[in-house]
This record gives C-alpha cells, sequence and structure tokens, in this order.
C-alpha cells in the first residue's frame, strides 16, 4: 500500500539526485534514507558503514550468494 506524503523540494532534489546514481526510484531512495534512518536510532552504537554491510549481507543471502554466519564457528 503506498501514501501521499509531502516533503520538501529540497529533500526531493537531493533525493532525485541519488537515485539516478544509485538506480533507485526517488520514491525508493527515500525509502531507504528512512530506513537508515530507523535502524541508526534504534542502534546509536553502529557506524553507518557497519549498519549498510549488514544490509547488504542480507540481501546476498537472500540471493543466494554467501552463507549466513553461525556464531561459535568458524
Amino acid at each position: 500500500m503506498s501514501t501521499a506524503v509531502k516533503i520538501s523540494n529540497e529533500l526531493f532534489e537531493k533525493a532525485k539526485i541519488r537515485s539516478k546514481v544509485f538506480k533507485r526510484s526517488i520514491a525508493g531512495q527515500i525509502e531507504y534514507w528512512a530506513k537508515i534512518g530507523q535502524i541508526t536510532e534504534e542502534n546509536p552504537e553502529l557506524p553507518l558503514p557497519f549498519i549498510q554491510d549488514i544490509l547488504i549481507g542480507k540481501e546476498q543471502i537472500k540471493a543466494g550468494q554467501g552463507t549466513p554466519y553461525v556464531f561459535g564457528e568458524e
């Protein structure tokens, strides 16, 4: 389900540029920023690159690339 939300023109223009660079829709770019912001608020001790690596790893596992880490195994 989608919902219309008003955002500033400045945010829209920034998202428009980033969406082209990262091959996302403008809405997808804003959703990405919202997701990163939410994760960062919930985990303030984690640096952004670490959060991004976790998200990349999760997508790689979903795509069948790599294996999940099992704690206690090396």
